[in-house]
């Protein structure tokens, strides 16, 4: 797939995927949203168009995005997958397993690695969360994720169409796993058995440190569970409890420049 047929498809889910999402949660929200949505959301968004304009810059010195590299080196036969014969559908499966337990340990190591924590917290001082905090990320963070990614999938030799798949699939997930939509409960029991549900993920957004420092999944939830980073719900109502960080209270975090220089920021880490 070239360059040009990939970013279409990937625009064209993405904005399917959020126009639906913010619907949902308008007309179902978990939280009653506070107010200056539509100045966070100018914020949010412009950092996610800044984020995509880098990557699409750096086609011009290095096959940057993931499917992209993952083309390149399919056809030259690179990667483990390829050395040991492993057949197709398998290779795909378990490159979409991995990967997605390759972007839980970048985001636990986002967490626990000071530097990286630094810039993993422009997108933890939104002090709402909707669908649009899911796209909300430094852009060197996403440049560290993709050169993370693209080293993952050039060293099993991942299937092209598994990791269009995935990029797919993760970009849909985190947006509605951040997004404020009240879900049924038993719908959200069943859900966060496979995928990471709005109330689930919300938890990691917590201004309490402990569960910060859990739900650290994006797609699949199997991996929390597995490391034991799993945490069922806040200690305090979803409804009520105080999202992102507790220094930083202000407007401060719905400031578009403010935010491309917080990592750069000394003061409280939290």
């Amino acid at each position: 797939m070239g360059a040009e047929s990939e970013a279409f498809l990937r625009l064209s889910i993405f904005v399917g995927a959020f126009a639906v999402l913010a619907a949902l949660e308008a007309v179902w929200p978990r939280r009653v949203p506070l107010a200056g949505r539509w100045w966070r959301w100018g914020t949010n968004v412009g950092l996610s168009a800044l984020n995509t304009m880098l990557l699409r810059l750096s086609f011009f010195i290095v096959p940057a995005l993931t499917v992209l590299a993952a083309v390149y080196g399919e056809a030259r036969g690179w990667g483990v997958f390829p050395l040991l014969g492993v057949p197709q559908t398998i290779a795909a499966v378990a490159g979409f397993l991995i990967l997605d337990l390759a972007v839980y340990a970048q985001h636990v190591a986002f967490h626990f690695v000071p530097p990286l924590w630094r810039i993993h917290r422009v997108h933890h001082a939104d002090t709402e969360v909707d669908v649009s905090t899911g796209i909300r990320f430094h852009p060197i963070e996403i440049l560290i994720s993709q050169a993370w990614k693209i080293a993952i999938v050039l060293t099993l030799g991942v299937p092209a169409i598994a990791v269009l798949v995935f990029e797919i699939a993760l970009n849909a997930t985190s947006m509605f796993s951040h997004s404020n939509l009240r879900l049924p409960g038993w719908a959200d029991s069943v859900m966060r058995r496979v995928i990471v549900t709005p109330d689930m993920h919300r938890v990691h957004h917590s201004t309490a440190h402990k569960e910060t420092n859990s739900n650290f999944g994006f797609n699949l939830s199997i991996w929390d569970r597995i490391f034991a980073t799993y945490r069922a719900a806040p200690t305090l109502d979803h409804v009520t409890m105080p999202l992102g960080l507790a220094s930083y209270r202000g407007d401060e975090p719905r400031r578009f420049l403010w935010l491309l220089q917080f990592p750069f920021v000394r003061g409280s880490a939290r």
